[in-house]
């Protein structure tokens, strides 16, 4: 018979600290919170808050520091809501466009710089928020209902009539798409971060001193990138249900 082969012990020991599936949870009567999102999400909001409260704490005509960085941060929201929803309708929706790309953009940063595994649970490990697929399924699930929010407030019943638009065929291809739209979303966020956070991983515990460093910087673009595609596809969304298919769309940007 031939001997079994032995993985070598350096491989099996760290590797196993990179399972995933693993989660924390806590028991409040019969509900089951999920105690390890729940914690980081705080984290973030309250990193998202701190940040605010500091930068109109005194506000000052020149803005310099905080101030000056969360009024860049505003200004490139409504570009950017601007852009996808026409002069007209874009205010509004500049809020809760901001607070998506705001919230996920410190989320995903939030998992490349902070040492999360270094905080211990009783199971599973700390990471990003938005490294979760329920964090990412309920923000995407929010676009939903934004964009028919949108579509029903500014066109009434006759929203609908974009499902038979240009002809009643295409009716199942177009609940097929509301359906796809919140799935491309989060899993597109969950997969990129997921996998950004499991390769610096690996190659932390593998090479632990200068190549994993190029690999986190990377990380950083694209988890920015990351927050601005799906903030700049939400904003896509809710200027096409407001808008219909595209024809009153681009006369808004012409």
């Amino acid at each position: 018979m031939m001997p079994l082969i032995h993985s070598p012990e350096w491989i099996l020991l760290p590797l196993a600290k990179l399972e995933v599936g693993h989660h924390f949870y806590w028991h409040i009567g019969n509900l089951k919170v999920h105690g390890q999102v729940f914690m980081t999400t705080w984290i973030v909001m309250a990193i998202l808050i701190v940040a605010a409260l500091a930068a109109t704490r005194n506000i000052q005509r020149i803005p310099t520091g905080i101030q000056n960085l969360m009024e860049y941060a505003l200004e490139f929201i409504r570009d950017l809501a601007k852009g996808q929803m026409g002069e007209k309708e874009y205010r509004a929706w500049v809020p809760f466009i901001g607070t998506l790309f705001l919230f996920i953009f410190v989320c995903n940063w939030s998992g490349a710089l902070v040492p999360w595994k270094l905080i211990e649970l009783p199971e599973g490990e700390l990471a990003a928020p938005t490294n979760d697929i329920n964090t990412t399924v309920a923000l995407a699930l929010l676009v939903s209902l934004a964009y028919f929010y949108a579509g029903f407030r500014k066109r009434g019943l006759g929203y609908l009539t974009k499902y038979i638009e240009p002809t009643p065929i295409l009716l199942p291809i177009a609940i097929l798409e509301d359906f796809t739209k919140p799935l491309s979303l989060s899993f597109r966020l969950f997969g990129n971060i997921l996998a950004d956070e499991l390769v610096v991983g690996v190659l932390v515990l593998l090479v632990p001193l200068f190549i994993p460093l190029p690999v986190m910087f990377l990380g950083l673009f694209t988890s920015a990138i990351q927050a601005l595609v799906f903030a700049t596809l939400a904003a896509t969304y809710i200027g096409e249900a407001m808008e219909g298919h595209g024809g009153e769309h681009e006369e808004a940007h012409s």
